[in-house]
């Protein structure tokens, strides 16, 4: 592992507002940025009433606001949302304002339901499918400009932002593997082809102007505490989230409960577990142990963690404790 970064959804509770969740996020970054994450990653989420980072661009420029040298990143932009050109300039934008800070993570899901696609005035049924089409398009726009260009990103255009491919199958591994992009898997959701789609990525890579290896990332969650049972607490706030999602019932996020076994049934929780496997929960030791396990098996150069946890001073111990354990991995890994 060559490096770690902080993914942060901007989780509005349930006795708070989306100024609130925004004002968090920014002293997570503040803390990341002290602690060694290299990148902190924003998500693009709509209609949703628990997260506060649909704008994403937005948001990621009040963090670059208010840091100074974590990279900020979207974790990511669901492109069949928007036009190519729009996203060229709205991180066109930040690079200009913020250079050599800014990343951008491109995912092929809308990242919400069929209706709010469609209030987003593109195709629900189709958009998904020029997915490729859309990427390469947007690649062109951040290109030094060629002669008789007509149509530009202002500003965009030259700035070379890295481009990133995100994915929980194995289209956007095969496709990032193809164009010569890093890729981030999102495991710390949707797990199951995680081995598969690093394994994809990294036997069918093609060298590129962009990349000369491959260079593959994977999402955690992390629930970091003193003890593996106040771990083992603060991990009940998201499993409430995640059975809420399932029911048709999405809102903010919960305070955590003593007993996990009275979020759901029994099915719903086997649901939730198998969503969320890729957890490291616990005190230092236990969320050590777990992430070297998950380090040598996955191999990845860089570790995205996030911790959907309902406390904030809690939720930066976590991030804390989680900086100590991975600080030490990176340092080994470069000696």
């Amino acid at each position: 592992m060559r490096a770690f970064s902080l993914l942060d959804l901007s989780l509005i509770t349930d006795v708070g507002d989306a100024r609130q969740a925004l004002m968090q996020s920014l002293d997570v970054a503040q803390h990341a940025e002290k602690l060694g994450y290299k990148r902190f990653w924003m998500a693009e989420h709509h209609n949703m009433t628990g997260v506060a980072s649909a704008a994403t661009a937005v948001a990621l420029g009040h963090i670059a606001a208010g840091t100074q040298k974590i990279r900020i990143a979207a974790g990511g932009v669901m492109l069949p949302n928007h036009a190519p050109l729009v996203v060229a300039e709205q991180f066109g934008t930040l690079a200009a304002l913020y250079p050599d800070r800014v990343d951008l993570g491109l995912g092929r899901a809308p990242g919400t339901d069929g209706a709010t696609m469609t209030a987003l005035r593109r195709d629900p049924l189709h958009a998904a499918d020029h997915f490729a089409e859309d990427v390469q398009e947007l690649l062109h726009y951040f290109a030094p400009e060629k002669p008789g260009q007509r149509v530009r990103a202002v500003p965009g255009v030259g700035l070379q932002v890295p481009v990133w491919l995100l994915g929980s199958s194995l289209y956007s591994a095969q496709l990032a593997a193809a164009l010569g992009l890093p890729f981030a898997f999102a495991s710390h959701f949707a797990p199951a082809m995680l081995d598969q789609a690093l394994h994809l990525y990294r036997s069918k890579f093609q060298p590129s102007q962009f990349l000369d290896a491959p260079y593959a990332a994977a999402a955690i969650n992390v629930f970091a505490a003193d003890s593996d049972e106040e771990g083992r607490k603060l991990m009940t706030s998201i499993e409430q989230q995640f059975v809420a999602l399932r029911r048709g019932t999405p809102g903010r996020l919960k305070p955590p409960v003593d007993d996990p076994a009275s979020i759901a049934s029994a099915s719903e929780r086997m649901q939730v577990a198998q969503a969320l496997a890729e957890s490291a929960v616990g005190n230092r030791d236990s969320v050590a142990g777990w992430i070297d396990h998950f380090l040598a098996r996955t191999r990845v150069d860089e570790l995205i963690v996030t911790g959907p946890i309902y406390d904030h001073a809690a939720r930066l111990k976590s991030f804390d404790i989680t900086a100590e354990v991975l600080n030490t991995r990176v340092k080994a890994c470069r000696e």
